[in-house]
C-alpha cells in the first residue's frame, strides 16, 4: 500500500509505503511522531498480487481511496473490505 498527499499544484507525492501483514493490516504507515497535515490524501492498494496468491481473478487490480484531513484530525483507520468483484471502505474507530 502507498500513502500520497496532493500538493497545491494538484500533483500526488508519495509519503510512505508498506506491506500489509497476514491479517491485511498495516498498523504504522507513517513514521512515529509524524502526523497528517490538513489536505487531500490517497491510499493505493495493489490488489492484483493479493488475488494472484489466492489464485482468484479479481476485477479491481488497484484500489485507491482518496480522503481529506481537516484541522485537528491526525489518526485515521480506513478499512478496505475486498472481494474479487467489489470493495467498500469506511472510517473506522
Amino acid at each position: 500500500m502507498r500513502l500520497e498527499r496532493r500538493d497545491a499544484a494538484g500533483n500526488w507525492r508519495m509519503l510512505a509505503s508498506a506491506r500489509t501483514d497476514q491479517d491485511g493490516r498495516c498498523s504504522e504507515l507513517l513514521p512515529e511522531k509524524e502526523t497528517l497535515a490538513p489536505g487531500l490524501y490517497r491510499l493505493g492498494f495493489e490488489t492484483v498480487a493479493y488475488f494472484a496468491a489466492l489464485q482468484v481473478e479479481g476485477l479491481y487490480p488497484l484500489v485507491e481511496i482518496t480522503f481529506q484531513v481537516r484541522d485537528g484530525q491526525e489518526h485515521f483507520h480506513l478499512p478496505l473490505l475486498l472481494s474479487p468483484n467489489g470493495y467498500t471502505t469506511y472510517r473506522g474507530s
